[in-house]
């Protein structure tokens, strides 16, 4: 959805990680050793975060029949801070909490991609948990009453890119952008121009951003499609994928606040989620139009949607 296009001349390291392929581009090539705490970081992040891991600290929370105290580790505070504004923001349309709505959309750790019945979709709907309501958090501790299926994938892999840039620092890396398939962070002397990957057509973009010392965070309904109209981003507050928006960019000083916010894009009034966050961002709608912030540094090269003031 966003890709680097003049980091030409640098050393360029490629691996997969969470489910998705990671690009480090950085002046000088990496230390092996360096490489390796990388590595070591995301297998660690997989661990306790993935829903597709039985082993995972988020699978102990869906298997507990009766709840129970979860230990996180300290990144959680972070997200779960996050998670309680943008829920606040959304009006509960961004939710950690949308796991079960999502499995039952077929998107579940067996990867079935077929939907249940719609009886049963509506009914969990109607029964279904809320961050606001049905956990209790002291720090990075949950505390449950009954079986919760923890998804943060709307601003998970941006924290990991945040995890990750704080390790690079740590080495005295003084330029780098870290690309998690969508989700950048710059850091650096000089701007990077980044292309904004039309989501039905890889090979063209809508248009471009200048990047520098900040994050910039995509999202688009067909990254993760099985069926029609069945797409992973998700409206918790109806368990059905939204409509209306192909694509979101968000640009924020850390990756965990513009993932977030890319995916509150899809349902949320940006002018409303100004009021919580400082950002700037680009729609692309279904109808074709785009709609950019007044302060995105960028252009765009498709129809305008009427212009916001922000």
């Amino acid at each position: 959805m966003s890709s680097a296009t003049d980091t030409e001349g640098r050393s360029r390291w490629s691996f997969h990680g969470i489910g998705t392929r990671w690009e480090v581009v950085t002046s000088e090539p990496l230390a092996q050793d360096v490489r390796d705490h990388v590595l070591e970081r995301v297998e660690r992040f997989n661990a306790v975060w993935s829903r597709f891991r039985p082993d995972s600290v988020v699978a102990e929370i869906a298997a507990a029949e009766n709840g129970g105290v979860f230990a996180f580790p300290a990144e959680a505070v972070t997200l779960f801070e996050l998670f309680d504004r943008l829920s606040a923001a959304t009006d509960g349309a961004v939710d950690p909490l949308v796991g079960r709505q999502l499995e039952l959309l077929g998107y579940d750790s067996a990867y079935s991609l077929v939907p249940a019945p719609e009886d049963l979709r509506r009914q969990a709907v109607h029964q279904r948990p809320t961050w606001a309501a049905d956990v209790v958090r002291e720090g990075g501790t949950l505390v449950t009453r009954r079986p919760l299926v923890v998804d943060v994938g709307a601003a998970g892999k941006g924290l990991l890119v945040d995890l990750i840039a704080v390790l690079l620092e740590a080495t005295g890396a003084a330029e780098f952008v870290i690309d998690a398939s969508g989700d950048l962070r710059h850091r650096g002397a000089s701007a990077v121009r980044v292309g904004l990957e039309h989501p039905l057509d890889p090979r063209s973009v809508i248009g471009v951003v200048e990047l520098q010392n900040g994050s910039l965070c995509a999202s688009a309904t067909n990254r993760r499609a099985w069926g029609d109209g069945l797409h992973h981003v998700l409206d918790a507050r109806t368990g059905e994928p939204v409509k209306g928006v192909l694509a979101t960019w968000a640009l924020a000083a850390d990756a965990a606040t513009a993932d977030g916010l890319a995916t509150a894009l899809f349902s949320t009034d940006p002018r409303r989620l100004g009021q919580s966050f400082r950002f700037s961002h680009v729609r692309l709608f279904a109808d074709g139009r785009a709609e950019r912030s007044a302060r995105f540094p960028g252009e765009l090269f498709t129809r305008p949607a009427p212009p916001d003031s922000r």
